[in-house]
């Protein structure tokens, strides 16, 4: 926690720190991850409820709209705590479409939706295509307006989050060739809009989903003005949370590896007292400490301009890295019992690949970096 101070670890974060792990750790052991993989939603309604009752939904959402005034740097240890005991459901989601309307959002549409968000509407973002391009502003969906006054969708979104349980959608889209967002309610998908992904993570729940046909009013357009710096604001938010939880998630295959280093015998002898484990385990918590660091930094100065994103990106390279290499040395050691479904080091490694595949892997953040820095 010293080191971390120097970061700017607030008293904020460490109290949510401390509230969102024992919290965490009660509503998701192991056995009710594995459970829910079986369910169709992918996560407890219960739990969900509660975290509401928590006031997590409204963090980062400004106290004028029913929130708690902080920010996301504050929302970073509660990511962390959810990714290290895997505790399912829409909070990224409903975090990030929260983030979309005060970055894109017009007056009245804060007015009226943050509130509903912050009180646990679910509310999840559309804005993956099938150019699997991780340029948000890479879009191909449209909305033509209509003489009747509204707008007609077309086109298809994938790697929809939590689709079927959200009540309201927020879709990237043309309009007259320029990027701009439109919300509208799920409700109004005709009937097999939605389907639902079979995908490497399968604690998470992802949607294809076709716009085609769909007509919404034209108060559903969010302000076009800012639709570019919004769609920018996204992508930093979603690396910096996502970075947040595969910090957690590394910390959680690491102690997971140790504890069976420390109880398997081999040969008469503990095999964690073997050098060729030993090394590999260490190497992967030093790069676990590396990857926090980073993250509390880019939590730190997220706001700051150019500064925020190149620690965002920075922290979600190296959260990649941490978490995918821990992973891979947890299904090493636990020799062909790691290679199986009953193993749980697979969850960890899959979780790595899907926040890998979501807004930019190591590499792609790599290359940003370059042209940033220099």
């Amino acid at each position: 926690m010293q080191d971390l101070g120097r970061l700017g670890f607030s008293e904020d974060q460490s109290s949510l720190l401390d509230v969102a792990s024992s919290f965490c750790a009660s509503r998701s052991p192991m056995a009710k991850v594995r459970r829910l993989i079986e369910d169709e939603t992918g996560h407890d309604p219960d739990v969900w409820r509660e975290i509401v009752e928590l006031g997590w939904l409204g963090i980062a959402i400004p106290e004028e709209y029913g929130g708690a005034g902080l920010g996301l740097a504050e929302v970073v240890p509660v990511m962390e705590q959810m990714g290290r005991y895997m505790l399912a459901g829409p909070f990224l989601s409903t975090t990030l479409a929260a983030q979309a309307i005060l970055a894109g959002g017009t007056d009245d549409q804060k007015r009226v939706l943050l509130p509903r968000l912050a009180e646990g509407a679910i509310t999840t973002l559309a804005l993956c295509e099938a150019n699997d391009d991780w340029d948000l502003g890479a879009i191909a969906a449209t909305a033509t307006r209509t003489p009747g006054g509204t707008l007609r969708l077309a086109g298809a979104k994938r790697l929809v989050c939590d689709a079927e349980v959200a009540t309201h959608i927020i879709a990237s889209v043309l309009v007259e060739g320029r990027p701009a967002l439109v919300m509208f309610e799920r409700a109004a998908l005709a009937p097999g809009a939605l389907r639902r992904e079979v995908i490497i993570d399968e604690t998470k729940r992802s949607y294809a989903l076709t716009l085609d046909g769909l007509e919404v009013s034209e108060d559903s357009l969010m302000d076009p003005a800012r639709a570019a710096s919004a769609l920018h604001h996204i992508h930093l938010t979603a690396n910096l949370l996502a970075a947040a939880e595969m910090c957690g998630g590394t910390q959680s295959v690491i102690d997971y590896t140790v504890d069976y280093l420390k109880t398997r015998v081999q040969f008469g002898k503990l095999i964690g007292s073997y050098q060729a484990l030993k090394h590999p385990i260490v190497d992967a918590y030093v790069g676990y400490e590396q990857a926090r660091s980073h993250l509390y930094s880019a939590a730190h100065c997220f706001n700051e301009q150019g500064v925020g994103e190149i620690a965002t990106r920075m922290a979600k390279a190296q959260a990649d890295t941490a978490m995918s290499f821990a992973a891979d040395r947890a299904i090493q050691f636990h020799g062909g019992f790691g290679f199986t479904y009953d193993c749980d080091a697979q969850l960890y490694r899959r979780r790595a690949i899907w926040h890998a595949s979501q807004y930019g892997d190591a590499a792609y953040h790599k290359a940003k970096l370059a042209d940033l820095l220099l």
